[in-house]
């Protein structure tokens, strides 16, 4: 009995394994993304060269990048938030507060200015600006940045860029892509929790951020 029990958890983990490599995963690293837009060369890409995540998102939004872009450029812990699951976020210490509302004090972003990602300063810093067009965010914990990194084991590094690029359709609606590359020096248990958590979690995340972006840009169109 007890063999036939292990037997069936083992069958049952493996079917799931491969349902997410095989589906699953495929699916949220290109969600909402056409062919052309995961095959697009984008600002940044070159940031992190051997990225060994490559996800590419998209969304459609009734509005017009000049709809959209204000609500992009305030992003940030005491800023505008992540438009995420604030939840999730505060029960990591991060106190993120999204705002419904475009904040004018925030809205002069530019080349070098440091998106907040948690209350001691930590962030990524702003590498790419074209306004109404692209916004990428680029860090890499071998280089000096603001605030207290994530802690690391010596010899450890992460390195990313995240996008956002608005395409105006002919229709007067956006394309929003975000592209996300991820680096890190590969280990058995790097392997393991970049792929298994970090992949699954940011999609959820970043999933509700361009659902979050697309709501309040065509509220604010209406």
């Amino acid at each position: 009995m007890l063999l036939a029990t292990l037997g069936g958890f083992a069958t049952a983990a493996v079917a799931a394994t491969l349902t997410y490599i095989l589906a699953v995963r495929p699916w949220h690293l290109r969600w909402g993304a056409s062919d052309a837009e995961v095959d697009l060369s984008l600002p940044g890409d070159d940031l992190v060269p051997e990225a060994k995540l490559k996800a590419t998102h998209a969304i459609s939004i009734q509005a017009s990048p000049t709809k959209i872009w204000p609500w992009l450029v305030q992003i940030g812990q005491g800023r505008g938030g992540f438009y995420s699951y604030d939840w999730l976020e505060n029960s990591m210490g991060l106190d993120i507060h999204t705002v419904n509302e475009i904040n004018p004090e925030f809205q002069n972003l530019k080349v070098g200015d440091v998106i907040p990602l948690a209350p001691d300063g930590f962030g990524i810093p702003v590498a790419i600006l074209e306004s109404e067009k692209s916004l990428v965010l680029h860090g890499d914990t071998r280089l000096p940045g603001p605030g207290k990194a994530p802690e690391m084991k010596e010899g450890d590094h992460l390195a990313t860029v995240w996008g956002f690029h608005l395409f105006p359709q002919a229709d007067g609606n956006t394309r929003r892509v975000e592209r996300i590359f991820i680096d890190w020096n590969e280990t058995p248990v790097n392997n393991f929790f970049y792929r298994v958590f970090l992949e699954p979690g940011s999609f959820i995340m970043e999933q509700k951020m361009l659902c979050g972006i697309k709501e309040r840009a065509e509220n604010s169109a209406a």
